[in-house]
């Protein structure tokens, strides 16, 4: 059950090509169990039973359902998107007079040199001509084949690389796509691949966002496969962790709200990331439509919820254990942990980490603490840039894993399972 359930989760991950491909994924989950997509210009109309979501962006996805009881909302947030490289404008550069490679900047914080001597191709979504200039066609794309590969410097010409060497992001990171030869037309490089795999005019796509992805699929990996080596596993794990725990509680009090934000991995600070009023407005629309108490009602549902930012956790690494906290050694298949820090770079507080062990302890599952080693400066999550916008309880969990960012992160198949279940105890309240 747990392995199927991780095998289940590396098929969505190697999907979610682009962050439009994730959140198509979860729309694609969502619509065969019968949820209805709400637009963001439209006058909602929401039915007590009722199950919807919004889009924002094509990127950014949030789902709800309406059950019985009191109102309050139980709410778990992560992230569609991951650290890698973005294709800029005008991309095709000529090296050596022979090389054509493609022009990119970097997406947030991949570790870099796990990006280097293995395929890649690109996705994202292309923009083409529509009956309204405000209002243009979106297309989702996916070159599907092994295209690109970013070379790394053979060590003879590089003897110190086993060293450490720094990689120039604007000249070492540049994927290969090509030899130069007559059939390829640089300028429309990208342009002609989109036309030949969609049946697009060229002159009809006016813009896009394409990234590059590993090519390669996911694995399970140990003696008894109790690891998941993947892309993606920061933080689609608890993304698509989130979206099955959802299903699997067809039957509920109050509203369950399950927000997959873009744009993370770069602060967040877009109208489709959590630091915006998205979240807030779609919850306020929602008992507005639902009651005739107004605003005023909205605000004592709001001050009745309670919020789970999900994300990842580092690991003890079993070559540098010195990096993680002396006391505090979270260490994979030993369950989800519980994310702690003086300076509130996670939500967790003790009120909430109470909250937290109960549905914990009530199902039966195990979990762990991660505090940031004190000479280590940590990441932080949307928790408290939700926070931010949204003052309601709220606590911050994490799948452990390794090597996060990384180009294929590890984590353990039974930590994947019990965070499904916890997210499950927790929309089952």
């Amino acid at each position: 059950m747990k392995k199927q359930f991780a095998k289940e989760f590396i098929d969505f991950s190697y999907r979610g090509k682009s962050v439009y491909h994730v959140v198509k994924s979860i729309e694609e989950l969502f619509i065969e169990k019968g949820y209805i997509e709400l637009g963001l210009t439209d006058k909602w109309d929401i039915d007590q039973g009722g199950k919807y979501y919004v889009k924002r962006n094509d990127s950014t996805i949030i789902v709800f359902s309406v059950g019985g009881g009191e109102r309050t909302f139980k709410i778990t947030t992560n992230h569609t998107d991951t650290p890698g490289f973005k294709i800029k404008p005008s991309p095709v550069s000529i090296s050596e007079k022979n090389y054509l490679r493609l022009n990119t900047e970097v997406y947030g914080g991949p570790i870099l040199n796990t990006w280097m001597d293995r395929p890649l191709s690109m996705a994202g979504r292309i923009m083409v001509k529509g009956g309204n200039a405000l209002e243009p066609e979106v297309l989702i794309v996916d070159i599907d084949r092994p295209l690109l590969v970013i070379p790394n410097l053979a060590i003879h010409q590089n003897r110190n690389v086993n060293e450490g060497v720094k990689l120039s992001k604007q000249s070492d990171m540049l994927p290969v796509a090509a030899l130069i030869n007559q059939e390829i037309n640089n300028e429309n490089f990208i342009l002609d691949i989109l036309s030949m795999e969609y049946g697009i005019e060229k002159d009809e796509i006016l813009d896009m966002e394409l990234f590059l992805y590993e090519y390669t699929k996911g694995t399970l990996t140990g003696v008894n496969e109790e690891f998941i080596s993947c892309g993606k596993v920061d933080n689609l794990a608890s993304t698509y962790a989130g979206a099955i725990s959802m299903l699997e509680c067809p039957d509920h009090s109050g509203i369950n709200v399950l927000a997959c934000f873009d744009n993370e991995e770069i602060g967040s600070r877009t109208k489709q990331g959590a630091d915006s009023n998205l979240l807030l407005n779609i919850m306020e629309r929602i008992i507005l439509s639902l009651d005739s108490g107004g605003r005023e009602e909205f605000f004592r549902v709001m001050y009745r919820s309670f919020m789970v930012s999900v994300d990842g956790a580092h690991a003890v690494h079993p070559a540098k254990g010195e990096k993680t906290d002396i006391t505090n050694r979270p260490m994979l298949n030993n369950g989800p942990a519980i994310k702690i820090n003086a300076a509130h770079s996670y939500t967790t507080d003790a009120f909430s980490g109470a909250v937290v062990k109960s549905i914990f302890n009530s199902n039966e599952l195990p979990y762990q603490y991660f505090v940031n080693h004190s000479d280590e400066r940590g990441g932080s999550t949307l928790g408290p840039v939700s926070a931010g916008h949204i003052d309601i309880d709220s606590a911050d969990l994490g799948l452990p894993m390794l090597a996060m960012h990384s180009i294929r992160e590890m984590c353990g198949v039974d930590d994947l399972y019990s965070l499904k279940e916890f997210l499950k105890g927790f929309y089952s309240l």
